[in-house]
């Protein structure tokens, strides 16, 4: 089997996740043949994404977590697949016109849609998201609407009934959903109970709804289910994402938009 090699650690941690979706189990000794790199990087990469709780490490490898038992912190969040974040917020900004209004998640995902909304006019901005409130106060034209309610510290972001009401008396264009653990049998689905209110209250006030979520979170699943995937209008994904996962997808009536 090919090798890939010059990879970042975070691609690499992506590629060890996809690889598991396929095997459930791999061996170090897998792991290095099939990345290419020394049996030292793989346990490395592996007691990483063990500590984010995507994996279970084993004494020879690793197996796949696909239940999400804990939402990974924000600071876990915001150094990992940089790369596809990037590419999936470029495409979303794409979605993105003057003169709309557009619900921005809590997530480092969404966030990233920032820079690639500084010549749009006429926006107003909705986000139940601390940093991404921020990260818009210098924009040269947006009209920014901050979602209250109880602030969850991990994530950086406001949850709960308060944020639901206010995003109930809105009229959006589109809502870009973030999540940790999506697939087609259980959809979008949250180990934070507080979290749904405001998600589904977002899509229930936008015209249009995408989610915004990288290949490495798809396969796995929350107890909590926040949205079926057909309740969506599209979903913006990286490359790795499987053909055959991208077409059930688009089964279901949903746009998938694979960018990279």
């Amino acid at each position: 089997m090919a090798k890939t090699t010059a990879l970042i650690p975070e691609q690499r941690r992506q590629q060890i996740l996809r690889h598991l979706r396929t095997e459930q189990v791999l061996s170090y000794r897998q792991i290095t043949a099939l990345l290419g790199i020394s049996q030292m990087t793989a346990r490395r990469d592996v007691a990483l994404l063990a500590e984010q709780g995507r994996v279970k490490a084993t004494q020879g490898g690793a197996t796949l977590v696909t239940r999400l038992l804990n939402e990974p912190r924000r600071a876990e969040k915001a150094v990992t697949g940089l790369a596809e974040k990037t590419a999936i917020a470029r495409a979303a900004a794409e979605m993105v016109t003057n003169s709309m209004t557009v619900y921005l998640d809590a997530g480092t995902t969404v966030q990233a849609m920032r820079p690639f909304l500084e010549e749009r006019t006429g926006l107003t901005v909705v986000s139940n998201d601390l940093s991404t409130v921020l990260a818009f106060l210098d924009h040269p034209s947006v009209d920014l609407i901050s979602v209250g309610g109880r602030v969850d510290p991990d994530n950086q972001s406001t949850i709960g009934r308060l944020a639901a009401l206010t995003l109930a008396e809105l009229s959006l264009d589109i809502a870009f959903l973030s999540s940790s653990s999506w697939d087609a049998r259980h959809g979008v689905t949250t180990p934070v109970e507080a979290k749904i209110e405001a998600k589904r209250a977002a899509m229930a006030s936008a015209t249009t709804t995408a989610l915004l979520a990288d290949s490495g979170k798809f396969g796995s699943y929350a107890k909590y289910r926040v949205l079926s995937l057909d309740e969506l209008d599209t979903v913006v994904c990286d490359l790795a994402l499987d053909d055959a996962d991208a077409d059930r997808i688009e089964s279901l009536g949903v746009d998938v938009v694979r960018a990279g």
